[in-house]
């Protein structure tokens, strides 16, 4: 007899509840930098200034239920939106689930170790700064490439 598989192999993420789908973010804190888009372009870059409720630390956000209502443009992220973030990263668990893609081995429900985005590399940590730190005018010139 063969063990389940977990669910986010043997579930859409449609078909996922509320605690799993919340267990597919990896806790990189990539999707709480603030980005800027060439209007021309469409093209999104992203930026190493963080919102402020990310704790720079442990890369998740200080206040993930109030949220929406603090933060003006902060999203919540459902598989009824999931075609309109195209700008998710490429790391990104629920883009890669999306896409029909596994995730990868630093995940921390493949790797069963929360730090373990960190310890790949992947996250913010170490990475970023508080918006609270820049004028709306020096995000422009934090344009980072790191991010995939």
């Amino acid at each position: 007899m063969s063990a389940a598989q977990p669910f986010w192999i043997s579930k859409s993420l449609q078909e996922m509840s509320e605690s799993e789908w919340e267990a597919v973010c990896d806790g990189c804190g990539l999707c709480c930098l603030n980005k800027l888009e060439d209007e021309d372009t469409g093209e999104v870059y992203y930026t190493d200034v963080a919102c402020r409720l990310l704790d720079l630390q442990s890369c998740r956000c200080q206040d993930y239920r109030h949220r929406l209502e603090q933060v003006p443009g902060c999203l919540s992220l459902s598989y009824d939106n999931m075609e309109d973030v195209d700008w998710l990263p490429e790391t990104c668990g629920y883009r890669l689930l999306a896409e029909g893609k596994p995730l990868f081995d630093w995940h921390p429900l493949v790797s069963g170790r929360e730090d373990s985005v960190h310890h790949a590399g992947i996250s913010v940590q170490g990475r970023c700064i508080s918006e609270t730190s820049v004028s709306e005018e020096e995000i422009e010139e934090r344009i980072v490439y790191w991010v995939s």
